[in-house]
């Protein structure tokens, strides 16, 4: 074996163009040095001053190298010996052998499998999604300096220290000010309850409403997340009719009748994925026979940041006046990935009893990222910056929808949402869907199964436009017609 001085000389290389600092670099190093078994387990290290003459680097540098190695429990430092190395690589655990950690547990589960993931790994360097938003236009510089703003505020640590017992949180409100301001609502912060997720909200609400058998209504094409939810809580989903006008109140009239149902859930603004908005008849014809039949109505708003033309319809929970609706939205998603943050409106009992199982399950929360989110919305700055996102993501409508029309010209048929991240497209020939997707693998590009709608009535796709550039778009509409061709030919 080479001397530990010849294997640090050999293996350390610093980079100065870099922000790492060079202690850092070097303990990054050595740590997979040391894990890759090169220096063995009780190896005596060459001391601080040797490192710095090998590596010619400040002798405080080498000591800070290996108080880093030690934090991570690499290396033993012994006063007055040195340093050793702490690390067994493939330390044996009994005279068998390795201990192996077992595969499958020793008692039964009780499996699901209506929770298997839809999604498939992409392997193409394009993509279609449901309506996702483009990571580049994120600045992580901007986050970074958000985050340590409000780190650095000095009512920061009395609120953390607060946060557990009182949930009231700053968030909460500003976030019931921009919503009362910017979507027309008339609410308290006692009327919202801050969540990670809209899955995560929706979770929620169904624990408090439903029991096995409970019957809930979805549109006949509906969020497959939201069906996922409910099915594992063993409610009987049944599904209605939705056209050009949304979700079919007249049937639920003629086929169901007072107490039989538990639950609707819907999103009135833009459905999903048919992106088709419940018309304003609609609209008060179901809150009247919620409020006559006493069913709840959950409205899960998973877009509405992303209000790209300047009249929208405002949300079903704005009209509501006897407390039949569950408003499920989510803020942040157009500033950054990270920050995204789901949020239920309701009347207060209800988020009262939310709160109860919202704390069993995260009671920590992420004050930190609540506490970026109010500072955002408190200065404006949430306000600019997803009106500059909205800019660009219009853009990318127009030239999806272009792209769609030149290629496909009366191929298919599509309505252009007033917001949202995708466009419902539906072919007027029926075609192998799975086919399609399979021949755009061949381009280069993905087409994932749970984009695709394909019964006797209807062959569509829902294309999400929001993460493509402008030349991805053109590019990728254009392989798709030639996909199309392909499989039709």
């Amino acid at each position: 074996m080479s001397s530990p001085e010849e294997i640090i000389v050999q293996s350390i290389c610093i980079d100065n163009q870099i922000k790492t600092a060079v202690y850092l670099q070097i303990a990054q190093q050595l740590a997979q040095i040391i894990q890759r078994g090169e220096l063995p387990f009780k190896t005596a290290l060459p001391g601080t001053r040797v490192v710095s003459k090998l590596l010619h680097i400040n002798r405080n540098t080498a000591v800070a190298v290996y108080d880093e190695l030690a934090a991570q429990g690499l290396i033993e430092i012994i006063p007055n010996k040195g340093a050793f190395i702490y690390y067994q690589k493939n330390k044996k655990i009994s005279k068998l052998g390795d201990k192996k950690y077992p595969k499958r547990t020793n008692f039964s589960l009780f499996e699901s499998s209506n929770l298997a993931s839809p999604y498939d790994k992409s392997t193409t360097t394009y993509t279609f999604t449901d309506g996702q938003t483009d990571i580049r236009l994120h600045q992580s510089k901007q986050y970074s300096q958000w985050y340590n703003a409000a780190l650095q505020r000095a009512s920061f640590l009395n609120r953390w220290n607060n946060y557990v017992y009182d949930r009231v949180s700053f968030l909460k409100v500003q976030l019931c000010n921009y919503l009362n301001v910017h979507q027309q609502f008339s609410i308290q912060p006692t009327n919202i309850l801050i969540t990670r997720s809209s899955e995560m909200s929706l979770y929620l609400i169904s624990q408090l409403l439903l029991k096995p058998k409970s019957v809930v209504l979805v549109a006949d094409l509906s969020n497959f997340k939201a069906n996922m939810i409910f099915s594992q809580l063993e409610a009987n989903i049944e599904t209605i009719p939705v056209d050009n006008m949304g979700i079919n109140v007249d049937y639920i009239r003629k086929n169901y009748c007072k107490n039989s149902i538990r639950l609707l859930y819907l999103n009135s603004r833009r459905h999903y994925p048919t992106t088709v908005t419940l018309s304003e008849k609609r609209r008060n014809d179901l809150l009247q026979l919620a409020h006559e039949w006493g069913f709840a109505i959950v409205e899960d708003d998973f877009d509405s940041e992303f209000q790209l033309d300047y009249y929208p319809k405002t949300s079903l929970a704005t009209q509501d006046l006897h407390g039949t609706v569950i408003y499920l939205g989510t803020i942040g998603k157009a500033l950054f990935p990270a920050l995204e943050t789901g949020y239920i409106v309701a009347p207060e009992n209800l988020i009262a009893e939310a709160k109860n199982y919202h704390q069993m399950i995260d009671l920590q929360g992420d004050f930190v990222k609540e506490q970026i989110i109010a500072e955002l919305i408190q200065q404006g700055e949430m306000y600019r910056q997803t009106n500059k996102k909205l800019k660009i993501y219009k853009e990318r409508r127009s030239a999806m929808v272009n792209a769609l029309k030149k290629h496909f010209n009366t191929l298919l048929t599509f309505d252009i949402p007033s917001g949202g991240l995708a466009l419902f497209i539906q072919f007027k020939k029926h075609i192998p869907l799975g086919g399609l997707a399979q021949q755009l693998k061949l381009y280069d590009i993905s087409l994932p199964k749970h984009l695709l709608y394909q019964t006797k009535s209807i062959c569509a796709i829902r294309l999400g436009f929001g993460h493509l550039t402008l030349d991805e778009i053109t590019y990728s509409i254009e392989k798709l017609r030639k996909a199309y061709d392909d499989i039709v030919d």
